[in-house]
């Protein structure tokens, strides 16, 4: 299979895609008073509840990695939500993803659906919440009176390099899904593990020099740190960390999508 095969899918089918992202993310606030508004209460009240614990019980203060916030829990807020936002892009994801065959078993035996879009029409909906956090953080930063920086601009940038490894990981997780359907609550206690193993609510610099080489073995270390950096810091991303990530993501995803095209003729059977 063509590596080029991992992005063809999104082209050939966009305004399907379009639309059934749409439909998603209408659907999950269908009938609530607030709406779409819930896109930005759930992460403000889910980041208020972090910060009182993380700053107020514990007395937690970000200084690491070259960088320090101020005494304010809204600042230590900022940081700890920047994190978040890229950890709930993938978690978003990653959790759904082995139910996604489960879940649209209608489309399975239907010849004409492409299978292989239900991760991006997925991915698109966490990418909508994202923006939104995205507009969220930026009035944070301004109101809480710290530098907008000019490389905030790049934040989404950074994510996409991101987004070849869900891809490819939601493929993989989504065919095994189908045959092994307990693959789902391992899934749901690794991306726990994996929140608390990320450097969310610490830098990386917090830990002893020997768990610091075995933190960036987490594919989230990276993109949280350089997201930080562009959005908060205000320097300049890593572009060589960055090219080197991104070809490790596309092998992600190309061997995800190599998986997901050999397990598919298996479906309808299971199904």
């Amino acid at each position: 299979m063509n590596p080029k095969h991992i992005f063809s899918s999104l082209w050939q089918y966009r305004i399907l895609i379009k639309h059934m992202v749409l439909r998603e993310v209408a659907s999950r606030y269908k009938g609530s008073l607030l709406g779409i508004l819930w896109a930005v209460i759930n992460p403000i009240l889910m980041l208020a509840v972090y910060t009182f614990f993380f700053s107020v019980v514990f007395q937690s203060r970000w200084s690491g990695n070259g960088h320090k916030v101020g005494e304010s829990q809204f600042e230590f807020a900022i940081v700890l939500y920047a994190g978040l936002l890229v950890f709930n892009l993938f978690s978003e994801c990653i959790a759904r993803a082995p139910t996604l065959i489960l879940s649209n078993a209608n489309y399975v035996k239907k010849v004409i659906f492409p299978l292989e879009v239900l991760p991006w029409i997925s991915l698109g909906s966490a990418m909508f919440h994202l923006l939104m956090g995205y507009g969220v953080i930026l009035i944070f930063i301004a109101v809480a009176g710290m530098p907008l920086h000019l490389s905030a601009l790049l934040f989404p940038f950074v994510l996409l390099i991101l987004v070849p490894m869900i891809m490819g990981l939601s493929w993989l997780l989504a065919s095994v899904g189908v045959f092994f359907r307990d693959i789902g609550q391992i899934i749901g206690m690794a991306l726990t593990a994996l929140m608390f193993l990320s450097p969310i609510f610490y830098p990386s610099t917090a830990l002893p020099e020997s768990l610091q080489k075995m933190l960036y073995w987490n594919p989230l270390t990276f993109v949280i740190e350089q997201a930080r950096n562009v959005l908060i810091w205000g320097t300049w991303p890593d572009f060589g960390g960055l090219l080197i990530y991104s070809i490790v993501s596309l092998l992600v995803a190309w061997l995800g999508l190599l998986a997901f095209k050999s397990m598919r003729t298996g479906f309808a059977d299971v199904l």
